[in-house]
């Protein structure tokens, strides 16, 4: 009998230290995660802004001529720049975001969705995406003789496309970016704002709005709609949903729609081809860096995807855009 007690004792002292000791055990590989506020995710956004934005300061009355870090060039001719309607002179700041990859794109919240004549969001592929402010002692200078111009070179983005049009963007209240075809007569001297010649675009926006080079995504299969589902606490405030298609580095589609009953963030207009190899990727912040997941799929109809907080990992703005850049 004292035999038995003592081997029983052993038993369970042996099974004690398996499954009672912390290292290794649940709640070390899930922990409790708190989703942070709209502000912090809109912060970590701006920090991923203020680290592209590129910034030049040049004398009003003479114009600009800018050549940026990706080579390129920024002109407005002399006597342009006014202030309140009246001519400025003197130190002035440019502002300048150029945008040419979908990591860059995601991490500022500046995806390619265009609006087409029925209103409903497409993805856009991208000869580059430029964001200008110019500014004197804080105050905004507008470029009034309508003659801003952008050489950019084509190889940026796989090289020059003739089907290629000027888009200007408009922000929405949930700070999500959506762009409309501008109209291609009036601007440029031959009655164009874009034209390619030899390996550049020649892009003649008017004023220093949000500009991008673009032409909607076409793909000839079925359509469907989308849903995501995000990890419990999430919604578009203090988180977000991005789709990259598969092969098209320089697009990205984002779901802008999250309904608030269902908790599920969605593609409703139905322009997702189905068949379409892509990966959804998931984005919030905490403690300042980028939690995300991405999950490669093939889309079949009325498809609805799940993220959980054990799919998603903590890493910095480079690891989040190397990342991005991996994708196929």
């Amino acid at each position: 009998m004292k035999l038995s007690k003592l081997l029983f004792l052993v038993i369970s002292l042996a099974i004690f230290s398996l499954y009672g000791c912390s290292d290794g055990g649940p709640a070390n590989t899930n922990p409790n995660i708190t989703p942070p506020s709209a502000e912090e995710f809109n912060n970590l956004r701006a920090a991923a802004w203020d680290s592209l934005t590129q910034t030049h300061q040049f004398d009003a009355a003479n114009g600009i001529s800018f050549t940026s870090e990706n080579g390129v060039d920024l002109n407005v001719p002399s006597g342009c720049l006014t202030l309140n309607g009246q001519s400025a002179s003197g130190s002035a700041t440019l502002e300048y975001v150029e945008l040419f990859n979908r990591s860059n794109m995601l991490v500022s919240n500046k995806a390619t969705m265009g609006i087409d004549s029925t209103g409903k969001k497409r993805m856009l592929i991208s000869g580059g995406s430029f964001f200008m402010e110019v500014t004197q002692n804080g105050q905004e200078l507008e470029a009034s003789c309508n003659n801003v111009q952008l050489k950019i070179p084509g190889n940026l983005t796989g090289g020059t496309d003739t089907e290629m049009t000027l888009w200007k963007g408009n922000t929405d209240n949930n700070d999500n970016l959506g762009w409309e075809e501008e109209d291609s007569t009036g601007v440029a001297g031959a009655g164009q704002n874009l034209f390619v010649e030899n390996t550049n675009y020649f892009a003649f926006p008017n004023d220093f709005s949000p500009t991008n080079v673009d032409k909607f995504y076409s793909d000839p299969r079925p359509k469907t709609t989308l849903q995501v589902q995000p990890p419990e606490g999430y919604d578009s405030e203090n988180s977000a949903v991005y789709l990259s298609y598969d092969g098209e580095k320089n697009a990205l589609a984002q779901l802008d729609t999250f309904d608030e009953n269902t908790g599920i963030f969605s593609e409703h207009y139905g322009q997702i081809p189905i068949g379409l190899e892509m990966h959804i990727i998931f984005t919030t912040e905490e403690n300042g860096q980028w939690r995300y997941a991405i999950k490669g799929v093939t889309v079949a109809e009325d498809d609805l995807y799940t993220f959980t907080i054990a799919d998603t990992q903590l890493g910095s703005k480079q690891d989040l855009t190397n990342a991005i850049k991996n994708l196929p």
